[in-house]
């Protein structure tokens, strides 16, 4: 597998970073998430947590982001709060952000080795949906 780093975004950093430490309040809200739209915007949310599996910050954001009328996402990060810094995406988030936006990037990484990966690195040989499904025609 070769892995292609790209352009850490740090205002995107910031950003997440920002909501973590200002709305994230208590057991329900623990991470936040921002990504910057095909357009430039930014764009963020915080998770829902929940005993029945409620959703991760970027599954918030992808509803948020498309409330907002971006579809197209370029960059994700997510941000524990309580200063726990970038914590990458769990299983079932790098599905869902490799089968809406396969060609997104992901920060991942410490304050000191922050790096921007592609989705498909995260998911090496991955199901992808899309691949599977039968033409509409």
């Amino acid at each position: 597998m070769t892995t292609q780093t790209h352009h850490v975004d740090h205002e995107l950093v910031r950003a997440a970073a920002h909501v973590a430490r200002t709305r994230c309040r208590g057991d329900n809200h623990t991470m936040a998430a921002a990504a910057r739209a095909g357009d430039g915007r930014i764009v963020t949310a915080v998770n829902a947590y929940h005993f029945t599996g409620g959703p991760c910050a970027e599954l918030v954001l992808i509803g948020a982001a498309a409330a907002q009328g971006a579809y197209e996402l370029d960059t994700i990060v997510a941000v524990g709060d309580r200063d726990r810094g970038v914590v990458p995406p769990c299983g079932r988030c790098r599905q869902v952000l490799l089968d809406y936006f396969p060609a997104l990037k992901v920060i991942v990484g410490a304050d000191d080795g922050l790096r921007t990966l592609s989705i498909t690195d995260l998911l090496p040989k991955s199901y992808v949906w899309a691949d599977h499904q039968l033409d509409a025609d």
